[in-house]
């Protein structure tokens, strides 16, 4: 029924939505209502999707404001994400690309609505936490769902985090930013960022962490250009 995405479940109550290897969403079902992280390139009918899995009502939020997570939010009637990433998801919005792939599903974006740091997100049995993290960009959240310890980072922790685009912070900010999330090492387990098949141990955030600190102190050899969509 859905040939893009393909959904793996990771707990009982948490889905993995994979894109096409693109990026990826995730779906956890509360007992009172279902809370949809990241809508991808929005190449299938989320809402549908969702629906698929569970008839409860379906809250979304958008770990930042890039167009590879924010896409898919036409099918809903409203998102949510971090102010400091609302300029800039509007950017994308407005992308041509963008603007045609609305045009030919029929769709637009829905308003936004604001997430704050710390606020707790009540989905009956389960609870998400916000945790502003501004690295990737100013807007970037962290998601912790506290009673399954996993921790949802978006592109502010991966394995290839950019940080060379114009709306990201510097390194020493990305560094302290990630040395006051360094608790979490001991609240949640495994992390499920935006561009997985699967699951990766917490542990990368102390990865993530020596690596940027190798980066500032010089250490980091044979560093070539990057090539990423039309620019180095």
């Amino acid at each position: 029924m859905f040939e893009r995405v393909n959904v793996k479940e990771i707990t009982p109550k948490v889905y993995l939505l994979d894109e096409s290897g693109e990026s990826t969403g995730y779906l956890i079902v509360g007992s009172e209502r279902a809370a949809l992280i990241d809508t991808m390139n929005g190449g299938e009918d989320l809402k549908a999707l969702a629906a698929s899995i569970t008839d409860l009502p379906v809250m979304v939020i958008n770990t930042h404001g890039h167009c590879d997570h924010i896409a898919g939010n036409i099918y809903f009637e409203e998102a949510w994400i971090h102010p400091a990433d609302f300029e800039l998801a509007k950017q994308h919005m407005n992308f041509e690309g963008f603007v045609q792939f609305c045009e030919e599903k029929g769709k637009k974006m829905p308003p936004f609505r604001f997430v704050e740091d710390g606020q707790e997100i009540d989905l009956g049995d389960l609870t998400l936490q916000v945790i502003w993290m501004p690295g990737h960009t100013q807007g970037s959240i962290l998601l912790l769902l506290k009673e399954e310890r996993i921790l949802f980072t978006g592109d502010a922790i991966n394995r290839h985090l950019w940080m060379q685009l114009g709306d990201s912070t510097d390194l020493e900010t990305l560094a302290k930013n990630l040395d006051k999330v360094m608790y979490l090492t001991g609240e949640a387990d495994i992390i499920l960022h935006g561009h997985t098949r699967g699951a990766e141990p917490i542990s990368l955030i102390k990865d993530l962490r020596a690596g940027v600190q190798e980066i500032l102190d010089g250490k980091v050899q044979d560093d070539k250009p990057y090539k990423w969509f039309d620019a180095v």
